[in-house]
C-alpha cells in the first residue's frame, strides 16, 4: 500500500504510524514539502534505508503526475488545506485531510462546489476529527441514541487547554496560518458536538477576548534575547522549573506580534430549537484542564471529560449515578488508531468516511461564523451563501 503525503510534521508522523500498526505493508511511497525532510526523518527514527525509498517532490502536480498511490495524507500548514484538497481530488485518490478544512469562507466555497460537483467525494475524504471516534464520545452517543435520558435539549461544553503555550510561543501565533482558535480547537468540539446531537445547527453568536497574551514587548522578540527571561512566568527556564514541561516554541507571548484571543465562548442554536454553549480558554493550566461536555434530557443527564476519562450519568427521575471508567489509550484517547483504521479501510473498499467533507465543511464553517460574530457583534446564520 504505497501513501503519498503533502507536508510531513509531527500530525502526519503520529497518523502513518498509527497506520502502519493497523497494516506493516504500508510504505510512505512520495512525499511533497518544501522543506529538505532527511534531517526530520531522521529526528524521527526512519532509517537510512528507508529514507532512500521515498520520492521527493517540491511541487504537489509533480507527484501526483509521477506517482501511483493508493492514498494521500495532507497534513500542510491550516493555509494550504483546501489548495492542496483541491488539487487531489480530481485524481479520485482516497485522501486524509488535516482539520480545518479551511481557514477562509473563499476556500470553504472552493470545498463546497467540489463536493456539490462530486457527491462521491464525501465517501473518499476523512477529515481528522479524532475525537468523534474516541471510545468516550462513542459509548456517549450509544447512550444519547439509546433514549435513556432522553432526547437532549441543552448542551454545555467547555474547553480549558493546559497546553495553549503553544499558540503564542510557536508559529500558531500567526492568525494568517491558523485563522484563529475557533479553528483550531473549537473545530474539533463542535464536530463531536453535532456528532452526538445528530441535529442541524443554524444559528450562532461567540465572543472572544485577549487578556493574557498581550503586551508592548517588540515584535520578533525571543525568549532567548529577553532581558526578563529570568523573571517571566513564560520564559523556557521558568516554564521548566515552576511546571517540568518544556516552553513550546521561542518568541515572546508579550510582544506586538503575538496573535490569537486567549478565550472564547460560543452559543449555537438548532433546527430542533435547543441550543449549546461552548467555551474555551488557552491560559488554564495542570489540574484546571477540562474538556467535554454535559447532555441534558428530561429523563437525564450525560457528563464527560477526556481528562478524568469518566462518564457520569445522572438520572433525573430516580436517585441513581452511572459511572463509566474508561481505559485511556494514546493518539488522542484512542481516536487516532480509529481514524487510521477507518482511513485504510477506504482505501480498501471496505468502508466509507466516517468524518466526511461536507462534516468538516461544516465544522469550519460554525468557526468562521464564530469568528465573524466575536468581531462584529452579530448573530450570524450557519449557511454558505
Amino acid at each position: 500500500m504505497n501513501l503519498g503525503v503533502i507536508g510531513f510534521g509531527l500530525r502526519s508522523y503520529v497518523m502513518i504510524e498509527a497506520m502502519k500498526k493497523i497494516d506493516d505493508s504500508l510504505k510512505i511511497k512520495a512525499i511533497t514539502d518544501i522543506r529538505d525532510l532527511k534531517p526530520d526523518l531522521k529526528k524521527y527514527k526512519y532509517s537510512d534505508e528507508e529514507i532512500e525509498k521515498i520520492n521527493f517532490y517540491s511541487d504537489v502536480d509533480d507527484m501526483l503526475k509521477s506517482e501511483k498511490l493508493d492514498g494521500i495524507l495532507i497534513g500542510t500548514r491550516c493555509s494550504l488545506h483546501t489548495a492542496m484538497a483541491l488539487k487531489v481530488f480530481p485524481t479520485g485518490i482516497p485522501v486524509f485531510l488535516e482539520k480545518p478544512v479551511a481557514t477562509n469562507i473563499e476556500d470553504l466555497q472552493k470545498l463546497y462546489a467540489a463536493v456539490s460537483e462530486d457527491e462521491k467525494l464525501d465517501d473518499r475524504v476523512l477529515v481528522s476529527f479524532p475525537l468523534r471516534f474516541t471510545p468516550l464520545v462513542q459509548f456517549s452517543k450509544e447512550i444519547i441514541d439509546s433514549g435513556k435520558i432522553g432526547k437532549i435539549e441543552h448542551v454545555q461544553a467547555v474547553n480549558n487547554v493546559p497546553y495553549g503555550r503553544c499558540y503564542y510561543h510557536d508559529w500558531y501565533r500567526d492568525q494568517n496560518e491558523t485563522g484563529g482558535l475557533f479553528l483550531q480547537k473549537a473545530t474539533h468540539d463542535l464536530d463531536y458536538l453535532n456528532y452526538l446531537l445528530g441535529y442541524k445547527p443554524i444559528k450562532l453568536c461567540a465572543m472572544k477576548s485577549k487578556q493574557i497574551f498581550k503586551g508592548n514587548k517588540p515584535a520578533g522578540l525571543k525568549c532567548a534575547d529577553c532581558a526578563e527571561a529570568d523573571t517571566c512566568n513564560e520564559s523556557p527556564i521558568n516554564v521548566k522549573l515552576n511546571t517540568g514541561e518544556d516552553n513550546d516554541g521561542d518568541y515572546c507571548c508579550f510582544a506586538v506580534d503575538t496573535g490569537n484571543e486567549d478565550s472564547g465562548d460560543v452559543l449555537v442554536e438548532y433546527d430542533t430549537g435547543m441550543h449549546l454553549s461552548y467555551s474555551q480558554n488557552f491560559f488554564a493550566r495542570k489540574a484546571a484542564q477540562k474538556r467535554g461536555a454535559r447532555l441534558l434530557g428530561y429523563y437525564g443527564t450525560l457528563e464527560f471529560d477526556w481528562y478524568t476519562s469518566e462518564i457520569n450519568v445522572y438520572m433525573h427521575q430516580t436517585n441513581r449515578v452511572e459511572n463509566y471508567k474508561i481505559t485511556p489509550t494514546s493518539g488522542h484517547d484512542g481516536g487516532d488508531y480509529a481514524l487510521a483504521l477507518n482511513f485504510l479501510n477506504l482505501i480498501n473498499g471496505k468502508e466509507k468516511s466516517k468524518a466526511t467533507l461536507k462534516e468538516g465543511i461544516l465544522s469550519a464553517l460554525m468557526c468562521l461564523k464564530a469568528k465573524e460574530s466575536a468581531e462584529t457583534e452579530t448573530f450570524q446564520d450557519i449557511k454558505l451563501k
